[in-house]
């Protein structure tokens, strides 16, 4: 039985080895001049989904990261939710009615989309403070 379905068209080395789905730790541990490997199943387990998932991994921290920088992003309590353009008017009664302080706090209000939330940050990064033609 072969590692691989497919020939290798290059040298590859084991960490890109394992990121493939059909190739696991304990198959790598199978072939010839592979140093010992970890003996506990477990860690080994865990040694292959970091590795596997290392990309979506590092995906999902640069998303938190980006929500959390967002999270402190101040409103100003004179804004006028009605000049965002794309917000419901169930939205812009909701925000006018709280009047949240930062993005995150509007983020948390019952009804408050993601997507509304988005249209704030836009808003914000304009700058806009007269009426913006909606279109």
């Amino acid at each position: 039985e072969t590692l691989i379905a497919k020939k290798l068209a290059r040298e590859i080395n084991l960490l890109d080895l394992l990121k493939r789905p059909e190739v696991n730790y304990a198959s790598i541990q199978q072939l010839a001049d592979v140093g010992p490997g970890l003996m506990d199943p477990k860690a080994a387990e865990q040694v292959e989904i970091q590795i596997k998932y290392a990309g979506y991994i590092e995906r999902q921290q640069l998303e938190v990261e980006r929500i959390q920088k967002n999270e402190q992003a101040p409103l100003s309590l004179e804004l006028d939710y009605s000049l965002v353009c794309g917000l419901s008017t169930e939205i812009v009664q909701k925000l006018s009615t709280v009047k949240p302080t930062t993005l995150g706090q509007a983020s948390r209000i019952s009804g408050v989309t993601p997507a509304a939330i988005s249209l704030l940050l836009v808003h914000l990064k304009k700058g806009s403070l007269k009426p913006e033609k909606c279109t």
